[in-house]
């Protein structure tokens, strides 16, 4: 038999399953008003095993791990149809609406933000990025501008949160789930090291190197060429103010060139990072939701029940509604047996008419479950 033999008898195979597909959601709506009415449960996972072991009792071990996920694939489906129906009100749309009312029309050009550090940091040019003309306050930690945020200190805080190169920044990541705060807007910002020091220090004279630990590594080649010490600090700025300040011979920062004027340093070597294409992603948060026109990136954190399955079980949802997921993370919950927070981030438009379903049905299968914000990303 030859392979145009074939492949009509799978397209007669295909016909027939996609119309069967279509009687059988005609049925699950008829389910679906049901179970409205009588207010049961969608999910059904004693059933859905039933079904499984009944229709694949007389395969062998591979076709019956075939079947599994054919059919697995199917409920999801099936149960993401049926919620439609059935959970039309989300609490986070309800959110969304009333902050797109609220919000102005344009995001604003002046406001007291929050940086982690001290005056040159990356933070600094991410905020004046945002900002045409920011009124900053630093503080030494990030969990400060958290606080700064959740306090009124500060309308805004600016964050680094995740850098293409070495990942996201996990301390962010642990802070976000203890403070209620929102995403009003991203940016990537391209970074650009130079090692500097105190004029007329030479690279031979270098014996220890100050920068924040991901600078470090992002230098990491550069920094295998010398014979030096590295001390991390907390900020790049903060490195280049320390060295500015020190009495101490042949000490170096990983810092901007912009860091060097600031501080009367003097640039020893350009150019140390491993890569040109080095970017790092900001978020400007705000204390209360602000969802400006034209917004179309999505972040949520949640909580799943522990069980297997579950992570897969809430993906499948994004997919249903052809969403696409442009981040996953993970952060394990302290005091807990190996629970975790997932964040996720997903693009699909504010005024996409399937967003108040879509929270339906994430907020209905979580165990916790906080919205991070709407926002554009520059």
């Amino acid at each position: 038999m030859k392979l145009e033999d074939i492949r009509p008898q799978i397209d007669q195979v295909d016909d027939q399953l996609a119309a069967l597909i279509r009687k059988r959601f005609e049925l699950v709506e008829q389910v679906a008003a049901i179970k409205k009415e009588q207010n049961l449960p969608v999910a059904d996972s004693s059933r859905e095993r039933e079904i499984i072991n009944r229709l694949s009792k007389d395969d062998n071990d591979e076709m019956r791990g075939y079947m599994k996920i054919f059919f697995h694939t199917l409920f999801d489906l099936s149960r993401s149809h049926q919620l439609r129906a059935i959970h039309t009100d989300s609490k986070t749309a309800e959110v969304m609406k009333a902050a797109l009312k609220e919000t102005p029309q344009m995001f604003p050009k002046d406001a007291v933000v929050a940086c982690q550090g001290a005056e040159g940091a990356n933070s600094t040019q991410a905020s004046e990025k945002f900002f045409s003309h920011p009124s900053i306050m630093y503080f030494n930690t990030f969990e400060g501008v958290f606080s700064a945020v959740d306090k009124g200190m500060c309308q805004y805080g600016i964050l680094p949160i995740e850098n293409n190169l070495h990942g996201s920044v996990t301390e962010i990541y642990d802070l976000m789930r203890q403070y209620r705060f929102y995403i009003a807007k991203s940016l990537k910002l391209k970074i650009n090291h130079v090692l500097l020091a105190k004029p007329g220090t030479k690279l031979s004279d270098i014996k220890k190197i100050y920068s924040h630990e991901q600078a470090l590594a992002q230098c990491g080649n550069f920094l295998k060429t010398l014979k030096a010490t590295v001390e991390p600090c907390e900020n790049t700025a903060m490195a280049a103010k320390h060295v500015a300040a020190s009495t101490e011979k042949g000490v170096a920062a990983i810092s901007s060139a912009y860091c060097a004027d600031l501080y009367n340093l003097e640039i020893v070597k350009e150019g140390i990072q491993n890569s040109d294409n080095n970017y790092t992603k900001f978020i400007c948060i705000s204390k209360k939701p602000e969802i400006y026109p034209g917004s179309n990136k999505i972040s949520i954190m949640v909580i799943l029940s522990h069980r297997p399955g579950a992570l897969y079980h809430f993906m499948s949802k994004f997919a249903a509604y052809d969403v696409n997921l442009t981040k996953i993370e993970s952060r394990p919950i302290p005091d807990s047996d190996f629970d975790f927070s997932f964040f996720f981030d997903f693009e699909i438009s504010v005024y996409d008419d399937a967003l108040a379903s879509l929270f339906a049905q994430l907020e209905d299968s979580t165990k916790q479950f906080a919205f991070l914000g709407c926002y554009t990303e520059q």
